[in-house]
Parts: C-alpha cells; structure tokens; sequence
C-alpha cells in the first residue's frame, strides 16, 4: 500500500515545485488516511467482518451503489442487523489491497479511483480472484468523511468487443 501512496502524493509534489502550505499538508495527510481507512475496510468487508467494514466506513443518507453484478443502482445504505447479517455470510476469508489510480480533492469530497486487488469466497464460491475497478465518493461531514458513491466493475482484465456487445445485451 505505501508504494500505491506515495506515487500519486510523490508526483502531485513534483508537479508543484512551491512550497506545500498547512492546508495542503493536512489535506494530503487527510487523502492518505482516507485511502488507509478504505484499504482496510474493504479488506474487512472480504473477510466477511462487516463490524469493522461499519467502523471505518460511514454511508451518507444519500449513498448510491452501482454494484459489479450490473443492474439498477440502489441508493440508500441498511444498516440492519438482518442486511449486515446477509453480507457478513456473503463474504468469507479474503483481503484486498488497493492500487490507486488516481484521487481528486476538494474541502469537502474526495474521489478516489482505484483497483481492489482482492480475493475471497463470495455467495459460497470457492476462493478466487475478485478484483475490481472502483470509484469511490466521499464527502465530508462534519469531522469525518461519509461514502456517499461507490461504482465497481469486474473488467479488471481487458475484454473484447464482443464480450461487451454481449454484457450490454444482457
């Protein structure tokens, strides 16, 4: 994870040959904890320990999740015992490491781009590769950050035209 931070943070300092102000500093320590916090997170959440996924993630009231599985995107998180119950068993004995690809900054929302290199059992398969290309949205409230978006795709690995032709057939 250190190398996946520091070339994005390392190249952004590069850029600019001036020297950082404190608010670029803190927004750049800011980024960093928050890429650590999801890496740590998603990695929780392969495992299967939503509890610790919950700790380190909040949902803003107005999250959209466009799941891998493709569909229609469901808006609004449930915190239920009976929904966080259903993903703790979805998911068992993975872990992920993110790549960042790239981050974009505000006062208040912070994009990430990113590959989740992961692996784990999901809805009873065996253990496999389950990497994914994500976005994810954040937005601040108050003194902590809120997911208010997460967009995931499998298409890690590059496809043809025709196997697209035929996704977007359905």
């Amino acid at each position: 994870m250190a190398a996946a931070l520091a070339l994005p943070l390392a190249v952004h300092a590069a850029a600019d040959e001036r020297t950082p102000s404190r608010a670029e500093d803190a927004a750049d320590h800011a980024l960093a904890e928050l890429i650590r916090r999801t890496e740590q997170a998603m990695s929780a959440f392969m495992r299967g320990d939503t509890t610790t996924y919950l700790g380190l993630i909040k949902h803003g009231d107005d999250f959209t999740l466009m799941q891998p599985f493709g569909g229609s995107p469901s808006e609004g998180f449930d915190p239920s015992p009976e929904h966080i119950a259903r993903l703790a068993g979805y998911f068992k004995g993975g872990e992920t490491i993110l790549e960042l690809v790239k981050s974009y900054a505000s006062r208040d929302i912070i994009v990430l781009s990113m590959i989740e290199r992961q692996h784990g059992e999901v809805g009873g398969l065996p253990d496999q590769d389950w990497s994914l290309r994500v976005t994810l949205v954040y937005r601040r409230s108050d003194a902590d950050w809120h997911l208010v978006h997460r967009h995931a795709d499998p298409l890690v690995h590059r496809i043809s035209l025709e196997q697209a032709a035929a996704l977007a057939r359905g």
